[in-house]
């Protein structure tokens, strides 16, 4: 079997993760119930005058995409494969409001062809002259992994040799005030907003971008081999344990050979206790988790499979992920979980090169 290897890895988040230190300096939130991206300067990457007419989200995705590629030394990928909940919302709720401001008529087309979820992956194939394969899968928190499981088949069917991967989402005023109108977003009156400490309903919002290059050659570059990946639409509580278990069973790894369990846990106290259930099976395993470090999104277990592989090459969890005290002297398979409001549930299982 063709293995999959990680081989360069690029992030922006709530974290200063762009310049690509392991969360050495942390940026601790517990009184904003939406955190932005921490932006990068840009101009090393993109031209200043085209800076200026590309949402948030796609100068997320080039930058991060650059970061990806410069690490593994590949200039052009074979396929670009990108996950997203959201696309380009902001050129979306631009277009929507132009067309009530204008009563429908004298509409520019600029936004309306920059707001599709398909833009990120076509502007950074533009960017690298890429005329490979380009996918966007729009798969709700299951997107980035998704893109994921693509890129591994295309890779173990030696349909492509290099994939560029990514999962970005970006926010708006207007979503955010309409995800404030259903409670997905925690209240005020709440603080202060802890993750593992929660006693409210409903998430700190957030947005980021994290691309990753996937090979079937090891490299000096190489973080860790992709090893398995497995979603489900919709599990009840009770049945987490056996959607573990079954997966570690299929590809012939017990519990204790789990080295990390990394766990989505977002402080929503409607839906965490899915984590509950998988915190007490791996109850003597080192346990790991993000979302108080890059808050909630679509894509944001793509932000967890980044503290993973970073996890598996530097062989260290750093204070600020960690749920629990205990740890190994040797990091060799690290497990992710995610879910999102009792849905998308995910499982992936890397391992160390």
């Amino acid at each position: 079997m063709v293995k999959t290897y990680i081989n360069g890895v690029g992030s922006i988040s709530a974290q200063k993760t762009f310049e690509g230190d392991f969360l050495e300096e942390i940026i601790s939130n517990e009184s904003e119930n939406v955190i932005y991206a921490v932006q990068p300067s840009y101009k090393e990457v993109i031209p200043p005058a085209s800076i200026r007419r590309m949402s948030k989200g796609v100068k997320m995705g080039i930058f991060t995409s650059n970061k990806a590629l410069k690490e593994a030394c590949i200039e052009v990928p074979d396929a670009i494969i990108t996950g997203t909940g959201m696309g380009c919302v902001e050129d979306s709720d631009k277009f929507l409001k132009a067309i009530l401001d204008n009563k429908e008529q004298f509409l520019t087309p600029t936004s309306f062809i920059q707001s599709t979820h398909n833009t990120v992956g076509a502007q950074i194939a533009l960017g690298l002259q890429c005329k490979g394969y380009n996918f966007t899968y729009v798969n709700g928190a299951v997107s980035f992994e998704s893109a994921l499981l693509d890129a591994k088949l295309q890779l173990e069917t030696s349909e492509a040799n290099a994939i560029l991967v990514g999962g970005i989402d970006e926010t708006t005023q207007h979503t955010l005030d309409l995800y404030r109108l259903v409670n997905f977003i925690k209240n005020e009156k709440d603080q202060p907003f802890s993750v593992l400490n929660s006693n409210s309903k409903g998430v700190v919002f957030s947005e980021g971008s994290n691309f990753f290059v996937l090979e079937n050659q090891q490299k000096t570059s190489s973080y860790a081999t992709l090893e398995a990946i497995n979603f489900f639409n919709e599990l009840k509580i009770s049945e987490v344990g056996e959607f573990i278990c079954s997966f570690l069973d299929s590809n012939g790894i017990k519990i204790e050979t789990i080295d990390a369990i990394v766990l989505g846990n977002n402080g929503d106290t409607q839906f965490d206790d899915y984590y509950t259930i998988a915190s007490t099976l791996f109850s003597k395993t080192p346990q790991v988790y993000y979302k108080h470090l890059s808050g909630e999104y679509n894509t944001a277990s793509s932000f967890g499979f980044w503290v993973a592989s970073k996890i598996l090459k530097n062989q260290l969890i750093p204070s600020a992920v960690k749920m629990n005290d205990l740890t190994k002297d040797n990091y060799t398979y690290v497990l992710l979980y995610n879910q999102y409001r009792g849905k998308d549930h995910s499982l992936i299982l890397i391992k160390k090169c």
